[in-house]
């Protein structure tokens, strides 16, 4: 039996596996969640991955993160975190420091425009992840949770 996947993407045959049919359908999913995100930041300017480091970095508090510390703690993979800090930093959204105690290192901290716009935007955030996931209930929400973690530590991710 086709599976919804088949039709969406028009899909003839058969997936070759169940596996190959289940890693699609969770690419499709997270293109769909993406493209929501997008549209729900787009009126403030902002990209999911910018979005992503403004959390990161207000998690961080006044002690700020280096480029290293916030590429490691992404959701997706930015190949050019250091990019991504000059947009936010031209906004006026983070600031960059020398640390103190090491010259060499350079802190990233969230600007007091910078926390408004992130405090500003949980709000439509989290609406829209409860719209998008709540009809699923919390029991089913949290088997995919943890499916979805199992998936990620299978590949290393």
């Amino acid at each position: 039996m086709a599976g919804r996947l088949n039709i969406e993407v028009a899909q003839q045959r058969p997936f070759p596996t169940i596996e190959v049919e289940a890693a699609l359908n969770i690419v499709r999913t997270a293109d769909a969640l993406g493209r929501h995100m997008s549209e729900v930041l787009k009126p403030w300017g902002l990209t999911p991955t910018q979005y992503n480091v403004l959390r990161i970095l207000r998690g961080a508090g006044e002690r700020g993160h280096t480029c290293t510390a916030v590429s490691d703690r992404m959701l997706t993979r930015d190949p050019d975190v250091t990019r991504l800090i000059d947009r936010l930093e031209a906004r006026g959204l983070v600031a960059r420091t020398r640390d103190p105690d090491d010259r060499r290192a350079v802190v990233i901290r969230l600007t007091t425009e910078g926390r408004e716009l992130v405090d500003q935007l949980d709000a439509p955030v989290d609406g829209m992840h409860k719209k998008q996931l709540s009809h699923l209930g919390a029991q089913r929400l949290q088997e995919l949770i943890a499916l979805l973690e199992a998936a990620r530590e299978q590949v290393g991710g």
